[in-house]
């Protein structure tokens, strides 16, 4: 690469991790060609990109960005998981690569809302559940107790109701809208 061409991938690495909501740091040696074109196809299935960078041309893309403690994390071959929507999916289909291919790549780090993770934490989050089952989760812990008040209000209603009846039966009325006896 020339200058020129080394300057140009600075600033578009640099733009796609300032837009990114999270990336991670991967080791990718032992990974084929083959491999590495598969790990491609999923990540991109979930919104994510990978890709392959010179350590000291990716340290110059960090420089603008307010990210610290995530430089070390740049010696020896590395590739980058960029998310730049949902930051759990592409590190979900990442590590669901790795476990069935020799825990290849190897997550090093992770940065997600500018916060710079260590691999046990990154791991850790592959293992959250995904964003629309946390959301089924949540629209079900919130439709429970709304359907519980619900359930009160028609046995309410159900009351009242009896309540009425019983009270227009004490009253003589046979309910069919003619005066009782007692009202003539």
């Amino acid at each position: 690469m020339n200058l020129q061409q080394k300057q140009d991938a600075v600033e578009q690495l640099a733009e796609k991790l300032g837009k990114a909501s999270a990336f991670y740091l991967t080791d990718f040696e032992g990974l084929t060609v083959k491999r590495m074109t598969e790990l491609r196809a999923r990540l991109r299935e979930e919104g994510g990109e990978y890709l392959v960078v010179k350590n000291t041309l990716a340290e110059r893309a960090l420089e603008g960005l307010d990210v610290s403690g995530i430089a070390e994390f740049f010696r020896g071959p590395t590739g980058l998981v960029i998310a730049p929507g949902d930051p759990v999916a592409p590190i979900k289909a990442l590590a669901d690569f790795a476990r069935d291919h020799d825990n290849r790549p190897a997550i090093k780090a992770g940065v997600v809302e500018r916060r710079t993770l260590a691999a046990a934490d990154v791991e850790r989050l592959a293992r959250l559940p995904g964003r629309e089952q946390l959301l089924a989760e949540l629209v079900g812990a919130m439709q429970s107790p709304l359907s519980e008040f619900v359930y009160v209000l028609q046995a309410k209603l159900q009351e009242m109701a009896g309540l009425l009846d019983a009270l227009r039966e004490e009253r003589g009325g046979d309910g069919d809208g003619s005066a009782s006896p007692a009202a003539e």
